[in-house]
C-alpha cells in the first residue's frame, strides 16, 4: 500500500514513545477499523546496543540495523528515511503516545502550542518520560510538517477513576494542585476494552506486566481503581522502579543518606524493583533463567513480583465482588507462563486459575498503536 502500487491511501504513523525505546506503526483505514502497513521499533536507545527493525505485517523484515541510536529523535529521522526509500507518502496525521498530561491535558488532543506548553508544564509529573517525549513531538513536526499531530495520553483512560481511587490522603490543596492517582498503561487498556468489545463482563482486571508493570479494576469496561499512582513509579514492584513505599523509608533516605529529589529519583526509578531483588538483574526471562538454575535472589525477585501483583488483584476482587475475567497482557503479562502461574496460585477460590479451560484467565496482545490510530482517525474527523 504505498506509491510503487499506485495512489497511497492516507496513513497515520503512530509514535510510542518509551523511557529508552521507540515503538511505532503506519495504519491505514479499512473497513471499520485500523490496518497495519509497517511497524517497528528502536531499542536500547543511547546505550551500545542500539537496534533498529521494521517490518511489514507478515513479518517480512524491511529494516534490521544493530548500531547506536543517540537518542529517539535519531530513531525518527532513520525512520523517516526508510518511508521515503519505501516510497510510502507522508502520513496525514501523526500520533504520539504521552504517558502523563499533567492534571490539565485528560483527553486525547490534537498538539497546539498551548498544549505543547501545559506539557512542558507538567514535566515535574513524569521527568523521566515527557522531556524526551517532548523532543520527539518538535522533531516529528519538523519531518512531519504538514500532517496533523495528536496527543493520546496514558491518562486519560483513568479519569473515570471516583475520588475514593483519585484523592490520596493528604490536605486538600494538594489535589487541587495536581497530586493526585492518574493511572497509567491506559491506552493498552483501551486497546484491550476495544479487542473484548461485547464479550467484556462486568467485573474484570486487566494487568500490563513489563518492564513498568500496573493492574486495572474495571467495572462495566471503565476503570474504578489502579495500581499506579501521581507517576509511574507507584504500585507494584517493576524492572527498575520500586512501587509503593511506606513513605519513611524516603525520609530515612533524605535524613540519613542526604539523598536529594534527583538522587531519590534515579535510585526509585533505575536502581530498585526486581533489579533492587536480583544485584541489578531486571529482565524477566533472564530472571527465570537465574532462579531455575537456584539464584536466590532470583527467585526472591519472582515471588516478590507475583506476589504483588497477586495481592492487588485479590484487593480489586473485593472492591468489585468478584472477578469475571482476569487478562495478562504487556511482554511479561503475555509472554511468561511462569509469571502468570506464580501470580495465579491462590487465586484458586476466585475461580482464577492459569490455563485451565473456562476462559477467565487470558493473555492478550496490546494493541497500544492501533488505539493511538484509532483516536487520531476520530479526532481527525472532529
Amino acid at each position: 500500500m504505498n506509491t510503487q502500487h499506485g495512489a497511497s491511501p492516507p496513513t497515520i504513523l503512530v509514535l510510542n514513545s518509551g523511557s529508552s525505546s521507540l515503538k511505532f506503526g503506519l495504519f491505514a483505514h479499512s473497513g471499520d477499523d485500523e490496518s497495519l502497513l509497517l511497524e517497528g521499533s528502536a531499542q536500547g536507545i543511547g546505550r551500545g546496543d542500539g537496534s533498529l527493525r521494521i517490518a511489514a505485517p507478515d513479518a517480512r523484515v524491511l529494516v534490521h540495523e544493530q548500531h547506536v541510536l543517540e537518542s529517539q529523535t535519531d530513531a525518527l529521522q532513520k525512520l523517516s528515511a526508510v518511508l521515503a526509500a519505501q516510497h510510502y507518502a507522508q502520513p496525514t496525521a501523526v500520533g504520539h503516545r504521552v504517558v502523563h498530561g499533567g492534571p490539565h491535558l485528560r483527553t486525547h488532543q490534537r498538539l497546539t502550542p498551548e498544549v505543547r506548553r501545559r506539557l512542558q508544564d507538567a514535566v515535574h509529573f513524569a521527568p523521566l518520560h515527557i522531556p524526551p517525549a517532548l523532543a520527539l513531538i518538535d522533531e516529528a513536526q519538523t519531518i512531519f510538517g504538514n500532517a496533523g499531530h495528536f496527543a493520546c495520553f496514558d491518562t486519560a483512560f483513568h479519569a473515570t477513576l471516583p475520588p475514593r481511587a483519585a484523592r490520596l490522603a493528604l490536605p486538600r490543596r494538594y489535589a487541587d494542585a495536581g497530586v493526585i492517582r492518574y493511572g497509567f498503561h491506559g491506552l493498552s487498556y483501551e486497546s484491550l476494552v476495544a479487542q473484548l468489545g461485547a464479550a467484556l463482563p462486568p467485573r474484570a482486571v486487566f494487568a500490563h506486566l513489563g518492564n513498568g508493570s500496573s493492574v486495572c479494576a474495571l467495572r462495566d469496561g471503565k476503570s474504578i481503581d489502579t495500581s499506579m499512582g501521581m507517576t509511574p513509579t507507584g504500585g507494584v514492584p517493576m524492572g527498575t522502579r520500586c512501587g509503593d513505599l511506606d513513605p519513611g523509608v524516603l525520609l530515612y533516605l533524605m535524613r540519613v543518606e542526604k539523598l536529594d529529589a534527583d538522587a531519590l529519583e534515579t535510585l526509585l526509578n533505575r536502581h530498585s524493583g526486581l533489579a533492587g531483588y536480583a544485584d541489578g538483574e531486571s529482565d524477566m526471562q533472564a530472571l527465570e533463567q537465574r532462579a531455575a538454575a537456584g539464584d536466590a535472589n532470583a527467585s526472591l525477585a519472582l515471588d516478590a513480583f507475583a506476589t504483588a501483583v497477586r495481592k492487588t488483584i485479590g484487593g480489586y476482587a473485593a472492591l468489585l465482588g468478584g472477578i469475571d475475567l482476569l487478562v495478562f497482557t504487556g511482554g511479561i503479562g503475555e509472554h511468561s507462563a511462569e509469571i502468570r502461574k506464580r501470580i495465579c496460585e491462590g487465586l484458586g477460590f476466585l475461580g482464577l486459575r492459569e490455563g485451565d479451560a473456562s476462559g477467565k484467565v487470558r493473555a492478550v496482545h496490546t494493541e497500544e498503536e492501533k488505539q493511538i490510530a484509532r483516536h487520531c482517525r476520530a479526532l481527525l474527523r472532529g
